[in-house]
């Protein structure tokens, strides 16, 4: 279904159900020991969604979406990605920052497998439903938070620097933000009021890791709808074409710059190699070719 105004939804449906395909392959980068995050698996087997627990199972031939398309695979794309996010965490914890705000957190668990130093309190921002459902599963598990943690719920399209404020964000102190998976499911102009946002709270030695996603015309195109065809095969009703946003967007690198950070980039391509591991040349990975791990450094 496209995107609405307002539209919402949980972790089985629409950009939720995005958010547990990519726990799902945390789960597997798990099992590899590629990452470290025993929360994931828990968390899309409560979800419920059948073809996510079929995945983890061993069920599902990811071959008839992609030739050569296999769990290792899915695993060391998400290792990548996980990594770049963890680093940027850790890093900004090694130079004194003890505050966090993960925006769009879906079923990210850094804040119950960090290692954060005392004194960290980390921030996590979704939907209510979302934040409902993960801290509820988490504590039927016994996870613990390593760090003080502090949920926002609210929609990222309402006044979330004040509900973050009012939850005891302190925007004189530097922080460590993360805006992972996020922005193609923005609309353009929400993208820049995001970074405006993000600049607005943050004070200098402030950190932020996100992506650029320079075109976003493969996820509407031909290779898409053919992808998406053969997932529905395997009982996906993800339509990637109806959730993320086109038009014309900011060269993520280029507006943070003027906005004071200090930036640099991990190509796709190069992170794989970074970590050992071959690029796939086929069309499923092509899509995502042309993507960069942002990381920034706010300026005094």
């Amino acid at each position: 279904m496209a995107r609405t105004e307002g539209d919402t939804w949980d972790l089985a449906s629409s950009v939720g159900a995005t958010a547990t395909m990519v726990a799902a392959q945390r789960a597997l980068g798990h099992r590899e020991k590629l990452i470290d995050d025993p929360y994931a698996e828990p968390l899309v087997r409560a979800v419920g969604v059948e073809m996510f627990d079929r995945l983890l199972d061993g069920e599902l031939d990811l071959t008839a979406v992609e030739p050569g398309f296999t769990p290792l695979r899915a695993a060391e794309s998400m290792a990548v990605r996980t990594r770049f996010f963890d680093q940027m965490f850790t890093d900004a914890a090694d130079a004194g920052v003890r505050q966090a705000v993960i925006l769009a957190s879906g079923l990210d668990a850094r804040g119950y497998r960090l290692p954060w130093p005392t004194g960290t309190t980390v921030f996590e921002v979704d939907q209510p439903e979302v934040i409902e459902f993960k801290t509820t599963t988490l504590a039927k598990i016994g996870a613990a938070p390593t760090a003080t943690h502090r949920t926002v719920a609210i929609d990222l399209r309402d006044d979330w620097p004040k509900a973050l404020r009012d939850n005891g964000f302190d925007p004189t102190q530097p922080t460590a933000w993360s805006a992972e998976g996020l922005l193609i499911y923005l609309p353009p102009e929400a993208q820049d009021k995001l970074f405006d946002d993000i600049t607005a709270l943050s004070a200098p030695g402030s950190r932020l890791a996100t992506e650029h996603v320079p075109d976003l015309s493969a996820f509407t195109d031909e290779r898409s709808k053919a992808m998406s065809d053969r997932l529905k095969a395997l009982g996906s009703d993800i339509e990637m074409a109806d959730l993320v946003y086109q038009g014309d967007r900011s060269h993520v690198v280029e507006y943070l710059a003027v906005r004071g950070w200090e930036t640099s980039t991990l190509p796709m391509r190069e992170g794989h190699a970074l970590h050992g591991f071959d690029f796939p040349d086929d069309e499923m990975s092509a899509m995502w070719a042309d993507l960069a791990y942002v990381s920034a450094v706010l300026r005094g």
